[in-house]
């Protein structure tokens, strides 16, 4: 800490010090990787500057060299609070440049992953804006929540945090029966931990008063800023991509937008707690969808696409065809098709979109991904401008920045 400026006033008989405070990399709150300069008047906020690209990894130039479906393991290190929807939002935007339907059972499948990824990054965004509050209580009681999610994961790919998950087409096998018991016994559990996480904070008065008011933004300026997801419903604009640009089937499900009015911590605390409660609802209704295929339909887990899907290991050493698409497919020897689009899905901080220019070859001639966190992250010095510096921490928090995604 240092001090930066002196300010006359107007009498010229007093001066006003402010000074420069580095919050972060190294804070606890900034997860070692932001870094802002603030210029404080003691504890008030007047000015702030952000750094990006602490660890950017250059992912998108990665993508350049590797074929579609070994870019799947760079979007697991972007957001990794629900990388199953990076991993699925990518493996959609493949299937619409290779022009692949997946069958029914697929998107809803894809849908109960989704959604459970949803909830893991929201409980763990709520979660910390209680910590950041001063409650720990409710991180404690929901973390190993977050962990059986992880469990179905695992049981799914074998994988918990960067998982993989899925492929080009559907996913690498079918979901187990104890992948289903795990998913039941937590459809079965998770309301009731759920409200009681919400009656530890919604009305606590501690929890209101360092979140009301703190942090908003207008429906307009957040609009101006590109936000999307939970911070823009959170200022009362009901945005939502499964609605707007349905994919995977969602519009063969029954759900409900939450939206808030302030945009501030609170109201994107409340939204997400209600997103919570959606992503539960989409995903019983998903499994009563599966429960529903019978015989060979339930066995169906891919589409029919032998181009970019791994045949299975027996028939690899039993037929030639299959020992053909085997080494195609993992020399990365199978040609693309050219072509320009943009694909977007509803990613735990809001739409997450790809941006990908096929010239025929064997891999993306470009690749941008569309990261919500970056964009939130230019709104920050806005966010905080005039508050406290402890209530930059909780809008922080309350912004949901993922930094693997924001710098990418």
């Amino acid at each position: 800490m240092k001090t930066t400026e002196h300010i006359k006033l107007p009498h010229g008989s007093l001066e006003k010090q402010t000074t420069t405070l580095n919050f972060g990399p190294t804070h606890p709150a900034t997860h070692g990787v932001f870094q802002n300069i603030v210029e404080l008047d003691g504890e008030r906020v007047m000015d702030a500057t952000q750094t990006v690209g602490y660890i950017h990894r250059a992912f998108e130039k990665i993508a350049e060299r590797r074929p579609l479906y070994q870019i799947t393991t760079l979007l697991d290190r972007m957001n990794y609070c629900s990388s199953p929807i990076n991993d699925m939002g990518w493996h959609i935007t493949c299937e619409k440049l290779l022009k692949i339907k997946t069958p029914k059972r697929v998107d809803y499948l894809r849908i109960i992953i989704m959604e459970l990824a949803r909830i893991s990054d929201h409980l763990i965004c709520n979660s910390i804006v209680g910590v950041d509050s001063g409650a720990y209580t409710g991180f404690l009681y929901v973390m190993q929540y977050r962990e059986h999610i992880y469990e179905i994961y695992e049981e799914v790919c074998g994988s918990r945090l960067t998982t993989n998950i899925g492929r080009i087409g559907g996913f690498e096998r079918n979901f187990t029966n104890i992948a289903f018991e795990k998913l039941e016994k937590f459809i079965k559990e998770w309301p009731v931990v759920l409200k009681e996480f919400e009656n530890l904070f919604t009305r606590n008065r501690i929890f209101m008063e360092r979140t009301i008011g703190v942090g908003p933004i207008a429906a307009d300026r957040a609009l101006n800023y590109g936000f999307t997801g939970p911070n823009l419903r959170a200022a009362g604009v009901d945005y939502d991509v499964r609605v707007h640009t349905p994919y995977s089937s969602y519009e063969d499900f029954d759900f409900t937008i939450p939206v808030g009015t302030t945009g501030d911590c609170y109201d994107r605390f409340l939204v997400r707690n209600q997103e919570m409660w959606q992503s539960l609802h989409l995903i019983k209704q998903a499994y009563q969808k599966v429960q529903e295929f019978k015989g060979a339909d339930a066995e169906v887990f891919h589409a029919d696409i032998p181009e970019y899907y791994l045949p299975d290991k027996k028939d690899v050493y039993t037929k030639m065809e299959a020992l053909i698409y085997h080494f195609k497919i993992i020399m990365g020897e199978t040609d693309i098709p050219p072509g320009e689009l943009y694909s977007a899905v509803e990613g735990g901080n809001g739409e997450l979109g790809f941006y990908l220019i096929s010239d025929g070859g064997r891999t993306p001639y470009r690749l941008h991904f569309r990261r919500p966190c970056f964009i939130y992250y230019q709104a920050f010095t806005e966010l905080i401008k005039g508050g406290m510096l402890s209530d930059a921490v909780i809008t922080m928090s309350s912004l949901n920045i993922i930094a693997g995604e924001m710098d990418a």
